[in-house]
């Protein structure tokens, strides 16, 4: 799993315009599912997130996580994450996993989130053309993938 996380003053997805999610301050989290990602990939993700010191403490310094803070979690699922650009112009996107099994696994990563976190896991509509707003703050923004263990 590959996840771009963002630190917002806050962020919102609508759906046709519909709102379907929206968080103040906090981490908008793109999450893209590959063909190899299971549950040990979503578990480390959901694990890992909360805890990255992210938010300024009193002196301005990093020290704080969205747990920290009180904040809260917009995930987004993002295939394009796992884009293949090395041929062509138009990438690819075979690494990504099938809409099926990438839903589970999209699911279950936000309900895991929530219960690592305590905090609000908000979400877009999977599968849908989804307009995202955000106000990046800083910015800051984190790269994270689960079969690197990078991030």
């Amino acid at each position: 799993m590959r996840a771009v996380l963002q630190r917002v003053s806050r962020a919102s997805v609508e759906v046709e315009d519909r709102r379907v999610g929206a968080i103040e301050e906090g981490l908008l989290i793109l999450l893209g599912i590959s063909r190899e990602d299971g549950d040990e990939d979503l578990d480390w993700l959901a694990r890992r997130i909360p805890r990255l010191r992210l938010f300024d403490d009193e002196e301005g310094v990093p020290n704080r996580s969205a747990v920290d803070i009180g904040g809260g979690f917009l995930v987004i699922s993002q295939f394009t994450l796992h884009a293949d650009t090395r041929k062509g112009n138009r990438p690819s996107y075979r690494r990504a996993a099938d809409p099926a099994p990438a839903r589970a696994l999209y699911e279950r990563f936000l309900a895991r989130l929530g219960e690592e976190s305590g905090l609000p896991v908000e979400s877009g509509e999977f599968g849908a053309m989804m307009d995202i707003a955000a106000s990046l703050w800083g910015p800051v923004t984190i790269q994270l993938d689960s079969r690197n263990r990078e991030g």
